[in-house]
């Protein structure tokens, strides 16, 4: 008989089932709580009702454990220091969506050399996770494909359905189960409705095809999530961080009924990819608050220990520590200063 199915499958690997990975790298009571926490904390700032602005803030991607510890320990000394105005945490990405082709990240690809070796990357992702809950340090990361969820969202604050998923309705669904706050960035050409389209299907309720928790597929039924963001995050035809931009998107967020709950993304093309430009976009950003602004909730900022990008070489030991191999971030010295500066110009908000 001639054979129609698997033609150009080169390979097919078993995976653990989430609840197989999540026995043998277990949450512990006090990693927990700390989510919980955080995801309340969050819940209160999208309703409006705690003041402090959330920042979304590290690595545009981890790749060394060493390095995205150390920045971790740094972070939670800041953020117990300006928790009285900002609930920070950090970013945790574990995977990249690529426009074209490129490292996917340290779940798809965690020995960086094309071997894609995901049941290695998924308890790496775990145990990093883990490592960071423990230092007291929330996280934050960006769901990319569907099944990742199953494995590691017991450990995340806070989520992101980037720009280049937001129009897919596998990742609406996706969204509508998830247990925590998400944010939906605008579409790579800048396009708001596409994310407003996102966060209406999002937080109604979905039925869609998934997995359990033993890894069997399944027919998945959500109740819907409520707490959704729209982050603007620029797009090919500019920025869209100005008071004039955050008024559109509030704008229609309210007529679609929805509630304008905005984050701003210091980045991507909101800095038009200079990761230098960032304090600048932060600082208009600020401005708008002190301004009266009480829409903008959140920021994200990408840093890393020490500024800049590098490309990623076969030889890794020739990769420079604490330096971001995807997007370019600013430093330690410039995040603590945008950090102190947005603490204090809040003064007159909280």
């Amino acid at each position: 008989m001639q054979q129609v199915t698997d033609l150009r499958i080169l390979s097919s690997e078993a995976l653990p089932s989430p609840m197989e990975l999540r026995q043998r790298v277990p949450r512990t009571d006090a990693q927990t709580e700390l989510v919980a926490r955080v995801r309340r904390e969050i819940h209160e700032i999208i309703q409006g009702r705690d003041p402090r602005l959330l920042v979304v803030v590290g690595p545009c991607s981890i790749h060394d454990v060493k390095a995205c510890l150390e920045y971790a320990r740094r972070l939670k000394t800041l953020a117990d220091e300006l928790d009285d105005r900002l609930l920070i945490l950090m970013r945790v990405y574990f995977e990249k969506p690529r426009t074209t082709i490129g490292w996917k990240g340290l779940i798809m690809d965690p020995h960086m050399n094309n071997t894609c070796d995901i049941p290695v990357g998924l308890q790496l992702a775990r145990e990093i996770l883990g490592q960071v809950l423990d230092i007291g340090m929330s996280t934050a990361t960006e769901f990319l494909d569907p099944i990742t969820p199953q494995y590691i969202a017991d450990s995340i604050g806070w989520a992101a359905i980037g720009a280049r998923t937001v129009e897919s309705q596998t990742h609406r669904q996706m969204a509508s189960g998830l247990s925590m706050p998400v944010g939906f960035k605008n579409g790579t050409s800048g396009d708001l409705q596409v994310a407003v389209n996102a966060i209406l299907a999002a937080s109604k309720p979905q039925t869609f095809l998934g997995i359990t928790s033993e890894g069997r597929a399944a027919a998945v039924t959500t109740s819907g999530n409520p707490d959704c963001q729209l982050v603007l995050r620029g797009g090919t035809a500019g920025p869209n961080f100005s008071s004039a931009h955050v008024a559109q998107a509030s704008t229609l967020l309210r007529k679609n009924k929805l509630n304008p709950s905005l984050m701003i993304d210091c980045s991507h093309a909101n800095s038009d990819k200079n990761f230098e430009l960032q304090p600048i976009v932060l600082n208009d950003i600020l401005d708008q608050i002190a301004a009266g602004n009480r829409e903008i909730h959140a920021v994200m900022i990408e840093s890393h220990l020490t500024a800049g990008v590098q490309p990623l070489t076969p030889d890794h030991s020739q990769l420079r520590y604490g330096v971001s191999i995807t997007d370019g971030c600013i430093g330690w010295e410039t995040t603590e200063a945008c950090l102190r500066q947005a603490h204090g110009s809040l003064k007159s908000r909280i």
